[in-house]
């Protein structure tokens, strides 16, 4: 692939490259990978190890379960991979900050990231500490390895960059693009198994189309994101 410079890149370190791009090789993303609008790399971290049995974890100090990555096997992976590179360097952790839209714009509007995939109990906290890596979490539960948070991360970014959507405004009233839920939506047939179209969005009055929809998204929020809506709410007054 012969990708302009200027293309957002997505570096993935994983220990399972043929894992991608997977999900991230279809539709929207898929199509602006063809397009060669975004590029993505996957480099397999074993091609760092330096034994003859490419060993990339090992017992954790203190005992317990599991195996941990290698510091040596991790550090040597993000060498390979950073180059000049100045873009965020991303571990996919359960005990990471929250991931947020506004994190994801932030990334979208750079350079591209370079996103370290864990496995087994995790990697050696100095290479952490080393990298100064940002260490970002999708929710609450915990996966099996970084990759399919890595495809979430980087098809959020991705959709948002330019010439990616149809109509660049449709992300606009999202969900958390206002630090609102997104509000509900409708369309044909108006009577589906008795239930109905809302009156007011056949109305053709836009005024009041998008006070219904405001006030929807409010109600939602309020109801299901107490957080989101306290967050909300303060910056209203």
């Amino acid at each position: 692939m012969n990708a302009d410079a200027t293309s957002w890149r997505a570096t993935v370190l994983t220990l399972f490259p043929e894992m991608f791009p997977g999900s991230l090789g279809h539709s929207l993303a898929g199509k602006a990978l063809a397009r060669e609008v975004w590029v993505l790399d996957a480099l397999d971290i074993r091609g760092s190890a330096t034994d003859k049995h490419s060993t990339v974890d090992d017992t954790p100090f203190g005992g317990g379960p599991g195996m941990v990555m290698r510091p040596d096997v991790i550090d040597a992976a993000l060498t390979a991979a950073a180059g000049n590179s100045s873009v965020p360097m991303i571990y996919l952790t359960p005990r990471g900050t929250p991931l947020t839209q506004s994190r994801v714009r932030e990334l979208a509007a750079g350079d591209g990231v370079i996103i370290l995939c864990g496995r087994y109990e995790g990697i050696d906290e100095r290479v952490i500490e080393a990298w100064n890596m940002e260490e970002i979490s999708l929710g609450d539960f915990v996966l099996s390895g970084g990759e399919p948070a890595a495809m979430a991360l980087i098809d959020a970014c991705v959709r948002l960059l330019p010439g990616v959507l149809g109509d660049a405004g449709s992300t606009i009233e999202e969900s958390f693009e206002q630090g609102l839920l997104e509000y509900p939506h409708y369309t044909r047939p108006r009577v589906w198994h008795e239930r109905e179209v809302p009156d007011v969005l056949v109305s053709g009055h836009h005024e009041n189309v998008g006070a219904w929809r405001r006030a929807q998204a409010e109600k939602i929020t309020q109801e299901r994101r107490p957080d989101l809506w306290n967050r909300y709410a303060a910056k209203r007054h």
